[in-house]
């Protein structure tokens, strides 16, 4: 029997006594007959504990990313928080601002977003600088968000009318930077989530953005609408934001026990070619509980095989941050 100290598990158990198995890696493994509820979550807070010992390295100025496809259900939200999370864990400091209404990425990442709270709204339509409405995360101090609340759902209707409404978020963004730059406390990347549409909120984000991250369901549909969204990228680096790229592509909901994934993704990587990042994001249920609990898979259940798929896309993004932003004709 192995004594598993208090220290080990982030006070998780203050006293758990289990029989394991050390991995290389030196996590441990529970024997079946203590494979029981605390024991897994004292597995887990190694395993979280563990993440954070290895340092990724930090790109060459802030990214800025829109995470977009105006697809839904397509991962959006789950990519922006869990690549955000990955990112974070691994010392990079980190800004998520939700800009879809129904405020998933702030609950994914445990953020209050009720009506009342200072959100990106205040950004868009009242010109509140972002410091003011930024919230940091409880697992990660280098994790930071701006939340949406439900005021962000006509937001696309009260900036038809707002002067220069498709650089709102592009000025807020500026300032934001130029300030965290000059004193030091600057966002290694700044995910923005975007709603599943191409209005004007997604259209703000295009145009604050310098990168677009397309996550690609890989299902039948998955295709179906991406020329628009790539037109729309055209459209805005033609006309609104020259600096705009397409840099990352990432395969979602990978089921490798079909063909048609097996189709879409060798489909995906022919016409995307580097952008596509290697690893994909298998479907598995780990995925779809971690909201549920104000969590993200990382966080959740850092050993289940979507965690593991988004931390490996995560480093590949990272790595990526050492390089000049790839891009492709066309794309």
């Amino acid at each position: 029997m192995t004594q598993l100290p208090a220290q080990s598990t982030d006070g998780v158990a203050d006293d758990v006594s289990r029989e394991t198995r050390l991995d290389s890696r030196g996590s441990f493994s529970l024997d079946a007959a203590f494979d029981t509820p605390i024991a897994r979550e004292a597995a887990h807070a190694v395993r979280v504990r563990n993440i954070r010992q290895e340092q990724w390295p930090r790109p060459l100025q802030p990214r800025v990313m829109a995470v977009a496809n105006q697809k839904g259900g397509v991962g959006k939200t789950t990519t922006a928080v869990n690549i955000a999370a990955a990112l974070a864990l691994h010392g990079l400091r980190v800004l998520v601002l939700d800009l879809d209404p129904q405020g998933n990425a702030s609950t994914a990442l445990g953020i209050d977003h009720s009506v009342g709270t200072s959100s990106v709204y205040d950004v868009l339509l009242s010109g509140r600088p972002i410091a003011d409405v930024t919230a940091t995360t409880e697992f990660a101090d280098t994790l930071k968000c701006v939340p949406a609340t439900l005021d962000l759902a006509g937001a696309d209707i009260e900036l038809t009318s707002q002067v220069a409404r498709e650089y709102r978020l592009q000025r807020a963004v500026s300032a934001y930077l130029e300030a965290a730059v000059a004193d030091g406390s600057a966002p290694d990347y700044l995910i923005i989530d975007c709603p599943p549409s191409l209005g004007l909120l997604t259209l703000n984000a295009l145009v604050a953005a310098r990168e677009v991250l397309i996550p690609i369901q890989c299902e039948y549909y998955a295709l179906e609408g991406l020329a628009q969204l790539l037109n729309s990228v055209e459209l805005v680096r033609a006309h609104l934001n020259p600096r705009l790229a397409v840099s990352t592509v990432l395969l979602t909901m990978y089921d490798s026990r079909t063909r048609l994934a097996d189709q879409v993704a060798a489909e995906v990587r022919q016409h995307f070619g580097e952008l596509v990042v290697q690893s994909v994001i298998p479907r598995n249920v780990r995925v779809s509980e971690a909201p549920g609990f104000g969590q993200t898979v990382i966080t959740y259940d850092a050993g289940s095989r979507g965690a593991v798929g988004y931390l490996q896309a995560a480093r590949e993004i990272a790595e990526r941050g050492r390089l000049p932003i790839p891009t492709k004709a066309g794309a």
